[in-house]
């Protein structure tokens, strides 16, 4: 029997030549990722280990992303804990403020060229599967494996069984990786795919931009995947060129293809050109609605932005929506470039002043709101509209509080009428800008 794109990366990774559904490996880390949140619980292990230094300083990736700019003292005092020891290990991959770049992790990595095909990660954050749409075995773990594999370049998988997801067509106008993968959630269930590895392939795939698919792979975990991945191509590849030319003009990657015979637990098609702009209402992803179906439904708040929807395609995105037009008096609306590189590019394309204009707070770069933790918490009873990937109970602040979660066009048509939207409704017609 042949393997997945997975099991063959997780193979290479551990030094066999093929591995099995179910089987217990230890394998090598071609980078390890944490956060001012993940960092210093991980820390303190790492010293327990009685370990001087992580066992390699260009393969950690620690970020400031969650609470900064820093919202309170504990939050600072975190920071400050987790700066001191990116200054003692010497960290080449070290974000904050101030630093060349900052911003949300899982926008940071793909856009400075640390993960390629072939690549295995693991992030001390839920949302690493997001690197996944390069081609990479990439999964979230816990702050003491992230301390182990500081410490030791290497950890242990159950290695997953996986459904192949195969999508054919073009989508629709405005439909973006938000709407497949909330339509994919809504299909199967918020443990659908519970400790398995999605993997998408199929000639849809070439009718997707990068931001769709990192999109698709960061909520991966949102119905239980151990990870996403998708066929490499050359949307990967030229992204890839891009981010890290001398890395990829080396061939220092490896692109790998699931065998004809590989064994699946399922097989999911869907139409692209099927799938409509959707929702996922209060208070699970897979409480999934078609966006033309939820009637005067008013907000309080719309948040654009976030490790699923702030990167450049996805800012440009809401320019267009919003030129020429204003927020609703009765709702705020927050913008959050994922990047600082992504906030100068919208600035000097004159992005950031199309939303002044249309009432719009403008934030630094941060993951903020996303987790309730600040620049746009909601009190009791508020509502809001989010391109993030939760809408848990309590998620974006008090418990009485609900989110929806949306792509950018209905996020942004939402803002626009003061209540839950599309495009299409208020007249707008096209598509991907």
């Amino acid at each position: 029997m042949g393997m997945t794109m997975t099991q063959k990366i997780l193979a290479d990774h551990a030094g066999l030549k093929s591995v099995r559904a179910g089987e217990l490996i230890e394998a090598k880390l071609d980078c390890c990722l944490g956060n001012d949140v993940t960092v210093p619980p991980a820390i303190e292990i790492f010293r327990e280990l009685g370990v001087d230094t992580v066992f390699d300083r260009d393969r950690v990736c620690l970020i400031q992303d969650h609470f900064t700019p820093n919202k309170d003292i504990k939050s600072a005092a975190l920071c400050s804990e987790m700066r001191k020891f990116a200054h003692e290990q010497n960290v080449s991959h070290y974000y904050e403020l101030g630093r060349r770049e900052m911003g949300i992790e899982h926008v940071i990595l793909p856009d400075n060229g640390i993960v390629f095909p072939g690549d295995g990660v693991i992030g001390a954050d839920s949302h690493t599967c997001t690197y996944g749409a390069l081609g990479a075995f990439s999964t979230g773990v816990g702050s003491t494996d992230l301390a182990c594999a500081m410490a030791r370049g290497k950890t242990w998988f159950k290695v997953p069984q996986a459904i192949r997801v195969v999508l054919h067509n073009a989508p629709r106008d405005y439909v973006t990786g938000k709407d497949i993968i909330l339509h994919l959630i809504g299909m199967i269930g918020v443990d659908g795919a519970l400790y398995k590895s999605l993997e998408f392939c199929g000639d849809g795939v070439q009718n997707l931009r990068m931001s769709d698919r990192f999109t698709i792979c960061n909520m991966a975990i949102e119905c239980g995947a151990k990870n996403g991945i998708f066929h490499v191509d050359n949307v990967t590849l030229d992204y890839i060129a891009g981010t890290n030319p001398s890395r990829f003009s080396r061939g220092e990657y490896s692109v790998r293809i699931a065998d004809a015979d590989a064994e699946y637990d399922r097989v999911i098609d869907i139409n692209l050109d099927d799938v409509p702009l959707t929702v996922a209402l209060p208070h699970l992803p897979s409480n999934t609605r078609r966006a033309d179906e939820i009637h005067g439904m008013k907000i309080d708040q719309v948040v654009i932005g976030s490790c699923t929807n702030g990167r450049l395609d996805d800012i440009e995105m809401a320019a267009g929506l919003f030129a020429g037009r204003h927020v609703a008096d009765n709702v705020r609306c927050i913008i959050i470039p994922g990047s600082s590189r992504v906030y100068r590019q919208a600035l000097d394309k004159g992005w950031l002043a199309v939303f002044d204009d249309a009432g719009c707070v403008i934030s630094t770069p941060t993951c903020g709101p996303c987790l309730g933790g600040h620049m746009g918490v909601l009190a009791a009873n508020e509502r809001c509209v989010s391109t993030t990937n939760r809408n848990f109970v309590g998620r974006m602040g008090d418990k009485s509080s609900e989110v929806i979660l949306s792509g950018v066009p209905v996020a942004c048509a939402s803002a626009i009428a003061g209540r839950v939207a599309t495009p299409s409704e208020l007249g707008i017609e096209g598509g991907i800008v």
